[in-house]
Protein backbone atom coordinates (compact mmCIF):
# COMPACT_ATOMS: atom_id res chain seq x y z
CA UNK A 1 0.00 0.00 0.00
CA UNK A 2 1.21 3.50 -0.82
CA UNK A 3 -0.21 6.17 1.51
CA UNK A 4 -0.22 9.84 0.61
CA UNK A 5 1.75 11.82 3.20
CA UNK A 6 1.12 15.50 3.83
CA UNK A 7 2.09 18.29 6.18
CA UNK A 8 0.04 17.09 9.16
CA UNK A 9 2.20 14.31 10.52
CA UNK A 10 1.82 10.88 8.95
CA UNK A 11 -1.36 11.55 7.00
CA UNK A 12 -2.38 13.61 4.00
CA UNK A 13 -5.39 15.82 4.54
CA UNK A 14 -7.18 16.44 1.27
CA UNK A 15 -10.19 18.23 2.77
CA UNK A 16 -11.37 19.36 6.18
CA UNK A 17 -14.99 20.07 7.08
CA UNK A 18 -15.85 21.80 10.34
CA UNK A 19 -19.34 21.02 11.62
CA UNK A 20 -21.07 22.32 14.71
CA UNK A 21 -24.56 21.08 15.57
CA UNK A 22 -27.40 23.57 15.49
CA UNK A 23 -31.13 23.36 16.05
CA UNK A 24 -31.63 22.87 12.32
CA UNK A 25 -29.24 19.93 12.21
CA UNK A 26 -31.18 17.94 14.83
CA UNK A 27 -33.61 15.37 13.51
CA UNK A 28 -37.26 15.75 14.32
CA UNK A 29 -39.70 13.07 15.52
CA UNK A 30 -40.12 10.17 13.17
CA UNK A 31 -36.97 10.88 11.21
CA UNK A 32 -34.61 7.86 11.31
CA UNK A 33 -31.15 8.27 12.78
CA UNK A 34 -29.34 6.00 10.34
CA UNK A 35 -29.16 6.83 6.67
CA UNK A 36 -28.22 3.26 5.75
CA UNK A 37 -29.56 0.43 7.84
CA UNK A 38 -26.83 -1.98 8.83
CA UNK A 39 -27.03 -5.31 10.54
CA UNK A 40 -23.60 -6.54 11.47
CA UNK A 41 -22.48 -10.00 12.47
CA UNK A 42 -20.81 -8.91 15.71
CA UNK A 43 -19.43 -12.37 16.48
CA UNK A 44 -17.70 -12.33 13.09
CA UNK A 45 -16.22 -8.90 13.87
CA UNK A 46 -14.86 -10.18 17.18
CA UNK A 47 -13.33 -13.31 15.62
CA UNK A 48 -11.80 -11.41 12.71
CA UNK A 49 -10.00 -8.88 14.90
CA UNK A 50 -8.77 -11.53 17.31
CA UNK A 51 -7.33 -13.51 14.41
CA UNK A 52 -5.71 -10.40 12.92
CA UNK A 53 -4.18 -9.21 16.20
CA UNK A 54 -0.65 -10.76 15.94
CA UNK A 55 0.13 -9.09 12.59
CA UNK A 56 -2.13 -6.05 12.96
CA UNK A 57 0.46 -3.37 13.68
CA UNK A 58 2.68 -4.44 10.80
CA UNK A 59 -0.17 -3.81 8.36
CA UNK A 60 -2.37 -1.08 9.87
CA UNK A 61 -0.26 1.97 9.09
CA UNK A 62 -3.23 4.15 8.20
CA UNK A 63 -5.00 3.21 11.43
CA UNK A 64 -1.85 4.01 13.42
CA UNK A 65 -1.62 7.43 11.80
CA UNK A 66 -5.25 8.18 12.63
CA UNK A 67 -4.60 7.23 16.25
CA UNK A 68 -1.58 9.56 16.28
CA UNK A 69 -3.71 12.43 14.97
CA UNK A 70 -6.31 11.76 17.67
CA UNK A 71 -3.55 11.87 20.27
CA UNK A 72 -2.45 15.30 19.00
CA UNK A 73 -5.94 16.61 19.75
CA UNK A 74 -5.67 15.84 23.45
CA UNK A 75 -4.45 19.36 24.22
CA UNK A 76 -8.11 20.17 24.81
CA UNK A 77 -7.79 18.23 28.10
CA UNK A 78 -6.64 20.84 30.62
CA UNK A 79 -6.43 18.86 33.87
CA UNK A 80 -4.52 15.60 34.18
CA UNK A 81 -7.06 12.74 34.30
CA UNK A 82 -6.96 10.14 37.04
CA UNK A 83 -8.70 7.46 34.96
CA UNK A 84 -8.53 7.14 31.17
CA UNK A 85 -10.59 4.71 29.09
CA UNK A 86 -9.65 3.55 25.57
CA UNK A 87 -12.69 1.90 23.96
CA UNK A 88 -11.81 -0.42 21.09
CA UNK A 89 -8.19 -0.21 22.20
CA UNK A 90 -6.89 -2.87 19.82
CA UNK A 91 -3.24 -3.66 20.43
CA UNK A 92 -2.92 -0.86 22.99
CA UNK A 93 -0.76 1.42 20.87
CA UNK A 94 -2.73 4.57 21.70
CA UNK A 95 -3.29 3.48 25.32
CA UNK A 96 0.46 3.14 25.84
CA UNK A 97 0.97 6.72 24.64
CA UNK A 98 -1.76 7.89 27.02
CA UNK A 99 0.05 6.18 29.90
CA UNK A 100 3.29 7.90 28.93
CA UNK A 101 1.53 11.26 28.83
CA UNK A 102 -0.19 10.77 32.19
CA UNK A 103 1.93 8.22 34.11
CA UNK A 104 -0.08 8.67 37.32
CA UNK A 105 -3.39 7.90 35.59
CA UNK A 106 -5.05 4.51 35.48
CA UNK A 107 -5.41 3.60 31.80
CA UNK A 108 -8.01 0.98 30.89
CA UNK A 109 -8.13 -0.86 27.57
CA UNK A 110 -11.54 -2.22 26.54
CA UNK A 111 -11.96 -4.34 23.42
CA UNK A 112 -14.28 -7.14 22.29
CA UNK A 113 -11.39 -9.03 20.68
CA UNK A 114 -9.43 -11.02 23.25
CA UNK A 115 -6.61 -11.46 20.75
CA UNK A 116 -6.14 -7.70 20.64
CA UNK A 117 -6.02 -7.49 24.43
CA UNK A 118 -3.31 -10.16 24.48
CA UNK A 119 -1.22 -7.96 22.20
CA UNK A 120 -1.90 -4.95 24.42
CA UNK A 121 -0.45 -6.88 27.33
CA UNK A 122 2.96 -6.76 25.65
CA UNK A 123 2.90 -2.97 25.90
CA UNK A 124 2.16 -2.97 29.61
CA UNK A 125 5.36 -2.67 31.59
CA UNK A 126 5.85 -3.35 35.30
CA UNK A 127 5.93 0.36 36.13
CA UNK A 128 3.43 1.50 33.50
CA UNK A 129 0.68 -1.11 33.55
CA UNK A 130 -2.37 -1.05 31.29
CA UNK A 131 -5.55 -2.57 32.64
CA UNK A 132 -7.19 -4.75 29.99
CA UNK A 133 -10.89 -5.65 30.03
CA UNK A 134 -12.88 -7.60 27.45
CA UNK A 135 -16.03 -5.60 26.87
CA UNK A 136 -18.54 -4.16 24.41
CA UNK A 137 -18.75 -0.41 23.75
CA UNK A 138 -22.53 -0.70 24.03
CA UNK A 139 -22.34 -2.15 27.56
CA UNK A 140 -19.14 -0.95 29.22
CA UNK A 141 -18.11 -2.92 32.34
CA UNK A 142 -17.64 0.27 34.38
CA UNK A 143 -19.61 2.14 36.99
CA UNK A 144 -21.33 5.46 36.35
CA UNK A 145 -19.16 8.58 36.30
CA UNK A 146 -15.91 6.73 36.86
CA UNK A 147 -13.83 8.02 33.92
CA UNK A 148 -12.19 11.43 33.36
CA UNK A 149 -11.19 10.96 29.72
CA UNK A 150 -12.51 8.57 27.08
CA UNK A 151 -10.90 7.96 23.71
CA UNK A 152 -12.01 5.62 20.95
CA UNK A 153 -10.24 5.27 17.62
CA UNK A 154 -11.87 3.41 14.72
CA UNK A 155 -14.24 1.35 16.84
CA UNK A 156 -17.67 2.91 16.25
CA UNK A 157 -17.93 1.86 12.59
CA UNK A 158 -18.21 -1.74 13.79
CA UNK A 159 -21.57 -1.07 15.45
CA UNK A 160 -24.97 -1.17 13.75
CA UNK A 161 -25.88 2.08 15.50
CA UNK A 162 -23.47 4.29 17.49
CA UNK A 163 -26.21 5.64 19.78
CA UNK A 164 -25.92 2.90 22.46
CA UNK A 165 -22.16 3.44 22.60
CA UNK A 166 -22.47 7.21 23.02
CA UNK A 167 -25.09 6.59 25.69
CA UNK A 168 -22.56 4.43 27.53
CA UNK A 169 -19.80 7.00 27.02
CA UNK A 170 -22.02 9.65 28.64
CA UNK A 171 -22.82 7.27 31.50
CA UNK A 172 -19.25 6.40 32.48
CA UNK A 173 -17.75 9.87 32.01
CA UNK A 174 -17.67 12.24 34.93
CA UNK A 175 -19.46 15.56 34.30
CA UNK A 176 -17.21 17.70 32.14
CA UNK A 177 -14.97 14.78 31.14
CA UNK A 178 -13.78 14.76 27.55
CA UNK A 179 -14.63 12.24 24.85
CA UNK A 180 -12.47 12.10 21.70
CA UNK A 181 -13.06 9.58 18.92
CA UNK A 182 -12.52 8.71 15.28
CA UNK A 183 -14.57 6.63 12.89
CA UNK A 184 -14.75 6.08 9.14
CA UNK A 185 -17.27 7.97 7.00
CA UNK A 186 -19.33 6.83 3.97
CA UNK A 187 -16.72 7.69 1.31
CA UNK A 188 -14.36 5.10 2.77
CA UNK A 189 -13.58 2.40 0.18
CA UNK A 190 -16.08 3.97 -2.22
CA UNK A 191 -14.07 2.82 -5.25
CA UNK A 192 -14.32 -0.81 -4.18
CA UNK A 193 -18.01 -0.42 -3.32
CA UNK A 194 -18.80 1.16 -6.69
CA UNK A 195 -16.85 -1.48 -8.61
CA UNK A 196 -18.92 -4.21 -6.94
CA UNK A 197 -22.15 -2.25 -7.46
CA UNK A 198 -21.48 -2.30 -11.20
CA UNK A 199 -21.48 -6.12 -11.06
CA UNK A 200 -24.36 -7.04 -8.75
CA UNK A 201 -26.57 -5.71 -5.98
CA UNK A 202 -24.94 -7.64 -3.17
CA UNK A 203 -23.37 -6.15 -0.05
CA UNK A 204 -19.64 -6.65 -0.59
CA UNK A 205 -18.20 -3.67 1.29
CA UNK A 206 -18.86 -2.39 4.80
CA UNK A 207 -21.16 0.64 4.99
CA UNK A 208 -20.30 3.67 7.10
CA UNK A 209 -22.29 6.48 8.72
CA UNK A 210 -21.78 10.13 7.82
CA UNK A 211 -20.77 12.99 10.10
CA UNK A 212 -24.36 14.25 10.46
CA UNK A 213 -25.56 10.89 11.82
CA UNK A 214 -22.59 10.73 14.19
CA UNK A 215 -23.04 14.33 15.34
CA UNK A 216 -26.75 13.94 16.02
CA UNK A 217 -26.09 10.77 17.97
CA UNK A 218 -23.58 12.60 20.16
CA UNK A 219 -25.89 15.56 20.74
CA UNK A 220 -28.78 13.27 21.68
CA UNK A 221 -26.82 12.32 24.82
CA UNK A 222 -26.46 15.91 26.00
CA UNK A 223 -22.74 16.31 25.28
CA UNK A 224 -21.51 19.89 25.22
CA UNK A 225 -18.85 21.81 23.24
CA UNK A 226 -18.97 19.34 20.35
CA UNK A 227 -16.70 19.65 17.36
CA UNK A 228 -16.47 17.37 14.36
CA UNK A 229 -14.31 17.46 11.27
CA UNK A 230 -13.64 15.21 8.33
CA UNK A 231 -10.32 14.36 6.73
CA UNK A 232 -9.95 12.52 3.44
CA UNK A 233 -7.01 10.29 2.59
CA UNK A 234 -6.01 8.19 -0.38
CA UNK A 235 -3.91 5.04 -0.48
CA UNK A 236 -2.83 3.18 -3.60
CA UNK A 237 -2.41 -0.50 -4.40
CA UNK A 238 -0.88 -2.46 -7.27
CA UNK A 239 -4.11 -4.45 -7.70
CA UNK A 240 -7.47 -5.16 -6.09
CA UNK A 241 -6.30 -8.33 -4.39
CA UNK A 242 -3.63 -6.39 -2.49
CA UNK A 243 -6.29 -4.08 -1.10
CA UNK A 244 -8.58 -6.94 -0.11
CA UNK A 245 -5.73 -8.89 1.47
CA UNK A 246 -4.82 -5.86 3.56
CA UNK A 247 -8.41 -5.47 4.75
CA UNK A 248 -8.51 -9.12 5.72
CA UNK A 249 -5.11 -8.84 7.39
CA UNK A 250 -6.33 -6.15 9.79
CA UNK A 251 -9.65 -7.89 10.45
CA UNK A 252 -11.68 -5.34 8.49
CA UNK A 253 -13.64 -7.69 6.27
CA UNK A 254 -17.29 -7.40 5.34
CA UNK A 255 -19.36 -8.31 8.43
CA UNK A 256 -22.74 -7.17 7.12
CA UNK A 257 -25.48 -9.73 7.75
CA UNK A 258 -26.64 -9.09 4.18
CA UNK A 259 -23.37 -10.22 2.64
CA UNK A 260 -23.30 -13.24 0.39
CA UNK A 261 -22.18 -16.43 2.06
CA UNK A 262 -19.60 -18.64 0.41
CA UNK A 263 -17.02 -17.83 -2.24
CA UNK A 264 -17.57 -15.13 -4.84
CA UNK A 265 -17.68 -16.50 -8.38
CA UNK A 266 -14.60 -16.00 -10.55
CA UNK A 267 -16.62 -14.29 -13.25
CA UNK A 268 -18.12 -11.77 -10.83
CA UNK A 269 -14.74 -11.07 -9.24
CA UNK A 270 -13.12 -10.57 -12.64
CA UNK A 271 -15.90 -8.16 -13.65
CA UNK A 272 -15.38 -6.17 -10.46
CA UNK A 273 -11.63 -6.01 -11.11
CA UNK A 274 -12.30 -4.76 -14.63
CA UNK A 275 -14.44 -1.90 -13.34
CA UNK A 276 -11.89 -1.00 -10.67
CA UNK A 277 -9.06 -0.97 -13.23
CA UNK A 278 -10.74 2.00 -14.93
CA UNK A 279 -9.57 4.07 -11.94
CA UNK A 280 -5.90 3.15 -12.22
CA UNK A 281 -3.50 6.08 -12.06
CA UNK A 282 0.27 6.58 -11.97
CA UNK A 283 0.38 5.41 -8.31
CA UNK A 284 -1.85 2.38 -8.86
CA UNK A 285 -5.44 1.71 -7.86
CA UNK A 286 -6.82 4.31 -5.43
CA UNK A 287 -8.72 3.61 -2.21
CA UNK A 288 -10.42 6.46 -0.39
CA UNK A 289 -10.63 6.82 3.38
CA UNK A 290 -12.94 9.35 4.97
CA UNK A 291 -12.08 9.87 8.64
CA UNK A 292 -14.44 11.57 11.07
CA UNK A 293 -12.89 13.15 14.17
CA UNK A 294 -15.14 14.12 17.04
CA UNK A 295 -14.76 15.59 20.50
CA UNK A 296 -17.21 16.75 23.17
CA UNK A 297 -17.56 17.13 26.92
CA UNK A 298 -19.73 14.89 29.05
CA UNK A 299 -23.09 16.32 30.16
CA UNK A 300 -23.16 18.45 33.28
CA UNK A 301 -25.38 17.56 36.21
CA UNK A 302 -29.04 17.78 35.19
CA UNK A 303 -28.24 18.34 31.49
CA UNK A 304 -31.25 17.20 29.43
CA UNK A 305 -31.06 14.37 26.91
CA UNK A 306 -32.69 14.65 23.50
CA UNK A 307 -35.24 12.04 22.49
CA UNK A 308 -37.17 12.38 19.25
CA UNK A 309 -36.58 16.12 19.09
CA UNK A 310 -37.75 16.68 22.67
CA UNK A 311 -35.68 17.20 25.81
CA UNK A 312 -35.80 14.92 28.84
CA UNK A 313 -34.53 16.19 32.18
CA UNK A 314 -31.91 14.03 33.91
CA UNK A 315 -31.09 14.15 37.61
CA UNK A 316 -28.76 12.27 39.88
CA UNK A 317 -30.93 10.23 42.26
CA UNK A 318 -28.48 10.40 45.17
CA UNK A 319 -28.22 14.19 44.87
CA UNK A 320 -32.00 14.46 44.94
CA UNK A 321 -32.20 12.24 48.03
CA UNK A 322 -29.55 14.32 49.80
CA UNK A 323 -31.43 17.51 48.99
CA UNK A 324 -34.66 16.07 50.35
CA UNK A 325 -32.91 15.09 53.60
CA UNK A 326 -31.67 18.64 54.26
CA UNK A 327 -33.74 20.50 56.85
CA UNK A 328 -35.75 23.34 55.47
CA UNK A 329 -34.87 26.81 56.72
Amino acid sequence: MALDVGARGALAMAAVLQWRPSARSMRGPGRPLLRHHMSLDFARVRRAFSAAAPAYEAIARLQAGIGDELYERLDVVQAAPSRVLDVGSGTGRLAARLKQRWPQAEVLCVDVAVGMLRQARKRAGLFKPLRRVAGDARALPLTDRSVDLLVSSLCLQWLDDPAPAFREFARVLRPGGWMLFTTFGPDTLRELREAWAAVDGGVHVHRFLDVMDIGNSVMAQGFSHPMFDVERHASHYPDVRSLMQELKGIGAGNADQGRRRGLTGRRAFAAMQSHYECLRGPKGLPASWEVIYGQAQAPAEGQPLRRGGAEMARFDVESMRAALRRPRS
